[in-house]
């Protein structure tokens, strides 16, 4: 057997993620897409059908775009899913007979999250329109757009939600609902106005659509809430589901029509209250909380850097009794079982990350896709009944067979009023006992996100390239109790601070591999915020890279997309509070700065806007401070998980050259 290589940094070019599987309504067939980065610096993804009865699996679709949302008609005879093949994301239907698929939407603005009809006969989908615009277009509108084309003219708006990140400037453009019947390729406008709906599915009778929207509220600049609706599409009347004020995340109707599962977060705690599964009753009118007594939220709030276009679901019906979905808790994600009668347990918990997953009740039987520390992400089959949970795809079993992938140990660490904070450290593949090693504490963004069970192709670079790499969840990490992640809101730099330095401080002790003078430290978002804000108070750290970071709340709170909201949820001021901004602010303590620290960001970085690392690259330079300022042209926020692939390479080249040269 010959010697496995180290991984690097192009590796990442050679993962390939599998994601959003569905089954087909026969219970033998799943759709899956599956994604890989091509030579030409693009990300591809096509179709993937996978026979469970003999295991093969078989590409449906080709070419060089992306292609997401795959859906079975309920018939089973067409498959319906989203393609950018013709410019800009449109439906297209396949034959489950073979043959090609055809393009069934023109919309301007892009279609996108196809729901079947009952009936296998129409489509609701969703599409962007501006304001007044509608469907089918006017075509005068098209005569002066083309018109005007080349023309440069000012952006103008009254709304403080003018821009967003991977967006940019927006066109007051609102998501709205509408139907495409295969038949007669009519297409039926279902919402219109000023505001915006979410579809989330059709009822098994065909005669009501469920969406949330917040069109009843007239201050968009400060509502975060949305409503859940049933809408009657035949007298065109709606009925509101009473949910506490906060957050509709998705909703099903149970398979006889009688009940409607839905997910919602309150705003008891603003972004950072959990998000919990709810059952309403159609017949009675009544609802309960299905995960009142679990403290941990429903979904998958994990961090990654691998896995593209994945999306777990809300809730799915196994039957028209039970339900499943998916809880993150104590750094995993995993499958619970739910049912109206009031019981929930885990259906497939373990060291892992599911981060999509769909049920056939007939056969009870789930398929979900599952991450582990050492795989970026396969398939699984899961036969309820015996909890035999099978391994049914191996994406990157030639690549897992070439590199050497690095361990991971979980610790628990104590910290400031005896508080647990759980994490993760990982050894250098080929660790040699007796030998010293540099450590890097990596920090996630969020702050209400958590690592977990689940590949990270960075921490297994820093592994690769000889580092112990450390990474924990501080309070404000999903996961670990309500109490938890709402501790970090107004103690930004507190005791998040104290708990990562405890978990150095724990790592020092228990593991006598580490070089204590060799420690380097690096995150992005809350975790660029929180490298900054550490290099700024201890000089323990020998290097530091900087990502997509706040270093300064007064002027964060009018440049970020999401700023005004965002400081007083979090700082727990405004700019009428200027001296609280700034005691939390990295830039306010840039004269203590001495660890050498590499500033990186993308120019076009809504959320965390380029002048957070410009003001504090520049308070350090003219201090005459070690620090080198990396801009990265054409990229948001999101640049390490979806940004250009050749651009994400380089990111991680920075990185370890960083470190290479100060630890």
């Amino acid at each position: 057997m010959s010697k496995k290589r180290k991984l690097t940094a192009e590796d990442l070019c050679s993962i390939q993620s599998a994601t959003d599987p569905r089954w087909s309504p026969n219970g033998k067939e799943v759709a899956f897409i599956k994604t890989h980065i091509q030579q030409e610096n693009t990300y591809v993804s096509n179709l993937y059908h996978l026979d469970v009865t003999s295991g093969e699996t078989t590409q449906w679709t080709y070419g060089e775009g992306r292609i997401s949302s795959p859906r079975w008609s309920p018939n089973g005879e067409e498959l319906v899913f989203v393609s950018n093949r013709s410019g800009k994301n449109q439906l297209h239907v396949l034959s489950t007979r073979g043959g090609e698929a055809k393009q069934v939407t023109e919309a301007d603005n892009g279609a996108g999250n196809p729901v079947w009809s009952p009936c296998s006969g129409k489509i609701a989908f969703t599409t962007s329109l501006k304001k007044g615009e509608i469907i089918p277009k006017d075509e005068s509108a098209e005569v002066e757009e083309v018109k005007g084309k080349d023309e440069l003219k000012p952006f103008v708006t009254s709304s403080m939600k003018y821009k967003a990140d991977g967006t940019g400037l927006l066109e007051e453009k609102e998501q709205h609902i509408a139907i495409v019947d295969l038949a007669t390729e009519e297409i039926t406008q279902v919402t219109e106005g000023e505001h915006s709906y979410t579809l989330f599915d059709w009822s098994p009778n065909g005669e009501m659509i469920a969406y949330a929207t917040n069109d009843g509220v007239e201050e968009k600049d400060f509502s975060f809430n949305n409503e859940l609706y049933l809408y009657n599409l035949t007298d065109k009347v709606r009925e509101h589901i009473e949910t506490k004020e906060g957050y509709v995340g998705g909703a099903e109707w149970s398979p006889d029509g009688k009940k409607v599962a839905y997910v919602a977060s309150e705003r008891t705690y603003e972004n950072a209250s959990h998000s919990k599964l709810w059952v309403y009753d159609a017949v009675t009118k009544t609802q309960e909380c299905i995960t009142e007594g679990i403290d941990a939220p429903v979904g998958d709030f994990v961090v990654a850097d691998i896995q593209q276009g994945a999306g777990v679901q809300s809730v799915v019906w196994n039957d028209k009794e039970s339900f499943y979905f998916v809880i993150s808790d104590q750094g995993n994600v995993s499958l619970y079982y739910g049912s109206i009668k009031g019981e929930v347990y885990p259906a497939l918990d373990g060291e892992h990350h599911i981060y999509g997953y769909d049920v056939h009740g007939p056969s009870q039987q789930v398929i979900l896709a599952i991450s582990t520390h050492t795989n970026p992400g396969d398939l699984h089959l899961l036969h309820v009944p015996t909890g035999k949970n099978t391994q049914v795809t191996r994406v990157n079993e030639k690549w897992l067979n070439e590199v050497e992938i690095a361990q991971s140990e979980s610790i628990v660490v104590k910290s400031t009023n005896d508080w647990d904070v759980h994490g993760w450290l990982m050894k250098p593949p080929g660790y040699v006992k007796g030998e010293k090693y540099p450590l890097v504490l990596e920090v996630h963004g969020g702050p209400h996100a958590m690592y977990a069970n689940t590949f990270f192709h960075e921490m297994q670079l820093l592994a690769a390239q000889g580092y112990v790499v450390l990474y924990v969840n501080p309070r404000g990490s999903h996961g670990y109790g309500q109490k938890y992640v709402d501790a970090v809101r107004g103690d930004y730099g507190g005791n998040d601070y104290n708990d990562l330095m405890a978990a150095v401080d724990y790592a020092l002790e228990q593991y006598d591999f580490i070089d204590q003078e060799r420690l380097g430290v690096t995150g992005g978002s809350y975790g660029g915020f929180m490298t900054n804000w550490i290099v700024g108070h201890t000089d323990r750290f020998k290097a530091a890279v900087t990502q997509r970071c706040i270093s300064n709340w007064i002027s964060f709170y009018g440049v970020s997309d999401i700023g005004y909201y965002f400081t007083e949820w979090h700082i727990q001021a405004d700019l009428n509070d200027i001296d609280t901004l700034w005691q939390h602010s990295p830039l306010a303590y840039a004269n203590d700065i001495k660890t050498p620290l590499l500033i990186m960001h993308s120019e076009k970085d809504y959320r965390c806007p380029i002048e957070q690392a410009e003001q504090l690259y520049i308070a350090l330079k003219r201090q005459e401070k070690k620090t080198t300022l990396v801009r990265f042209p054409e990229s948001d926020h999101n640049l390490s998980r979806t940004g250009k692939p050749n651009l994400r390479v380089e990111r991680l080249n920075h990185i370890t050259k960083w470190f290479d040269e100060y630890l």
